[in-house]
């Protein structure tokens, strides 16, 4: 008996193209009926033996539900499709729908797309799909533009302009009309709003509505980069205005409602470059025997008052934002580095939380109030680090004493389940021009979690007394700082990956016990090549913590209820607690529930832009300092696999750059997303996540912030 002949790879590939052309055309005319010959002009296929074999598709078209036959050959597509709405994401170059009702996710052609773009919220007509195949739509309206204005570079020419843009929302240059141009010449970044799109148009039509200055200058980038996260680059100058006319006002009538704490021993400790000093710490010795620890917050709310433009701005804003060589500032200067930071030898306004605590850090007793305090000493970590280390310098007892409490403070949150995140950060030398010079590591030292454990106690002793009530009672709308339990697939994936380097992780059990097992292998990757790697892995399978008005406590710190109390030169959240902490203590009525959950989803996703801008901020400075090694081969570990390409980063200076997958021309290489790996299919040669790589810098394109590596 003849063995069947398999049909060759090139005939596969035709039919799969055959069978795309076939549903194009049935998608694209809903309502009409077509045979296989009609199917076979449209598509201009002539040959006998190509129409015959397009019936056939059309019969497996009709077994997978695809089409109907309306009568004896004549075949309609089987219209199970409709309107849908949600918002477009982008995976690598291809375009898909994220459904609003959280059903699975459609794809858009790029045809298809309406020249929707990324995050725009739009309206889908669902095509009909095959058994088993991906659904497939088009886009009919855009129902809301993610964003009108663009960054990028201007190229002009004698009656009109483009600009070129530099980030992957949109991938077509916007045209400007001589007239719309603002004065803008060629290679100048600058902001275009968006006017039209006509449907046919290939090219959006803009204006230029302001001008960040030469491509490569340093402030014309980082506003760049702001402006691109649509974060603000400027203060308006009445809100400055405003600022300005603000007084200190520590008078004697203030005082006197107030704690007055200024003779007690109390300090400052910040990074050395720091201007906002938010919080203070002060200690002494009780007569009971007990230790007082005070945690002195800057009390903003006195000054920025509720409907005020100051309050406005700050509100919108959310967050202050640090880029690699900047802090742009939440609230104008005035206040965030004059009146409200908590400088030396200055009387200031506070609002702290006032412990009691015993030789084993247990807490005895504690009070909120409004106090006064005097700080003695400004204190870089650096400077409190040497105290801690040897034992002698500036207020040494009080130091000494924190640190040891702040100890056995953090052991207990370990034994309670807390997860160890100290990451080590890039940072970057930079000179008086903006450009970095050299790299270093940040890293978290005794003197930093000695201030972290004191903030920590006050956000959750906060939290604690507004959210936790008697039995039957209800607690009052309060702002949260939550974090959900990881995601148990993204654990699971997490813990596959791992035991190619030899760990194990539970990923089940009481929260306390997964949580020792994180801490246990953050532990074990101390030192190792692949540390880095396995830490933002950890933190990717990881929720995300936000603010919320629905408490459900914060499962990285181990804390039943958290705040943020202590930042709010930096932090609206704050700024919302402390008001609220003080209009409850005075018998306030609770406030609205669903109205502070706006305020909390605002500030999360403004954060989450502050925390993106930062990113990019830090990535555009590490392609400026590596276009000055190009051609030098460096040691890396890959830290990202994908179908375009392999991200390496180099162990020496964490600089991360890519590997595209057109420049490995020794094999044609499969992505396989499950083991995260490229594999070559001839020779079966493998690029693995955490494999080990020697690597040349090739190219550096900081207008894409992208930086190109070739196999050394």
């Amino acid at each position: 008996m003849s063995k069947k002949k398999r049909p060759s790879p090139s005939t596969r590939i035709r039919k799969t193209e055959l069978v795309r052309n076939i549903i194009n055309v049935f998608n694209e005319n809903l309502e009409k009926t077509f045979n296989y010959k009609q199917v076979s002009s449209l598509l201009n296929i002539k040959s006998e033996s190509q129409r015959i074999f397009i019936n056939q598709i059309l019969y497996e078209l009709l077994d997978e539900d695809f089409l109907v036959e309306i009568s004896r050959g004549m075949f309609k597509v089987n219209s199970r499709g409709g309107y849908i709405t949600g918002t477009i994401d982008r995976q690598g170059v291809k375009t898909y729908l994220i459904p609003d009702d959280g059903g699975e996710m459609v794809f858009i052609p790029e045809r298809k797309t309406n020249h929707a773009l990324l995050h725009d919220e739009v309206k889908v007509f669902l095509y009909a799909s095959r058994k088993g195949q991906q659904p497939e739509g088009e886009v009919v309206e855009i129902t809301k533009r993610a964003k009108d204005t663009f960054v990028g570079i201007l190229d002009v020419s004698e009656n009109y302009a483009f600009l070129t843009l530099d980030n992957r929302v949109m991938t077509n240059d916007i045209f400007i009309p001589k007239n719309k141009l603002n004065g803008g010449k060629t290679g100048q970044k600058a902001i275009v709003k968006l006017l039209t799109w006509e449907a046919n148009a290939k090219n959006p039509v803009g204006e230029v509505i302001d001008i960040l200055g030469d491509r490569g200058d340093n402030n014309a980038e980082m506003h760049a980069i702001l402006a691109e996260f649509g974060l603000p680059y400027k203060y308006p100058a009445e809100v400055e205005e405003a600022a300005n006319l603000i007084t200190a006002g520590i008078t004697p009538q203030e005082v006197a409602k107030r704690v007055d704490m200024r003779k007690v021993t109390t300090f400052t400790v910040d990074p050395r470059d720091a201007k906002d000093f938010d919080d203070a710490l002060s200690l002494r010795k009780l007569e009971n025997g007990l230790w007082e620890v005070g945690v002195h917050i800057a009390d903003v709310t006195h000054y920025v008052r509720p409907e005020s433009i100051i309050e406005t701005e700050a509100e919108q804003r959310a967050t202050s934002v640090y880029l690699v060589d900047r802090t742009i500032p939440m609230l104008p200067e005035h206040l965030s580095n004059g009146i409200c930071s908590l400088r030396p030898n200055e009387d200031k306004l506070t609002y702290s939380v006032i412990f009691q605590l015993n030789d084993k850090a247990e807490v005895q007793h504690y009070q909120i109030a409004k106090t006064v305090i005097c700080s003695d000493r400004r204190f870089a970590y650096e400077e409190a680090q040497a105290v801690i280390e040897s034992g002698e310098g500036d207020y040494k007892e009080e130091i000494l004493t924190m640190d040891r409490l702040a100890k056995l403070l953090r052991a207990k949150r370990f034994d309670n389940g807390a997860i160890a995140f100290d990451r080590v950060e890039v940072r970057f030398e930079i000179d008086e021009k903006g450009k970095p010079v050299s790299v270093f590591f940040k890293e978290q030292k005794d003197a930093n979690k000695m201030i972290e454990e004191f903030m920590l106690l006050a956000n959750k002793t906060v939290a604690t007394h507004i959210g936790k009530v008697g039995k039957g009672q209800k607690a009052k709308t309060f702002v949260y700082r939550i974090h959900d339990l990881p995601n148990p697939e993204k654990l699971a994936t997490f813990s596959v990956f791992i035991k190619r380097f030899g760990y194990s992780l539970k990923t089940t059990g009481k929260p306390a016990i997964v949580s020792g097992s994180i801490n246990h292998l953050l532990d074990e990757v101390q030192g190792k090549k692949e540390q880095n790697l396995i830490e933002t892995l950890a933190i990717r399978s990881m929720a995300k913590a936000i603010y919320s008005t629905s408490n459900m406590g914060h499962y990285g710190l181990a804390f039943d209820y958290y705040t943020h109390f202590t930042s709010p030169i930096r932090r609206y959240p704050d700024m919302m607690v402390h008001r609220l902490l003080e209009k409850y203590a005075n018998d306030g009525k609770s406030v609205s529930a669903p109205e502070y959950e706006g305020y909390c989803e605002h500030s999360s996703a403004m954060e989450q832009l502050a925390a993106n801008a930062e990113r990019a901020s830090i990535k555009y400075k590490q392609v400026e300092f590596m276009s000055e090694r190009i051609g030098l081969v460096f040691d890396g570990v890959i830290s990202g696999v994908t179908e375009w390409g392999i991200y390496v980063e180099l162990i020496e200076n964490k600089c991360e750059g890519m590997i595209p997958i057109r420049d490995l021309d020794d094999d044609y290489y499969n992505f396989d997303d499950k083991n995260y790996c490229l594999v070559g299919r001839r020779y079966n040669k493998k690029f693995q996540l955490g494999d080990e790589l020697r690597v040349k810098v090739a190219r550096a394109n900081l207008d894409k912030k992208q930086l190109d590596f070739v196999l050394a």
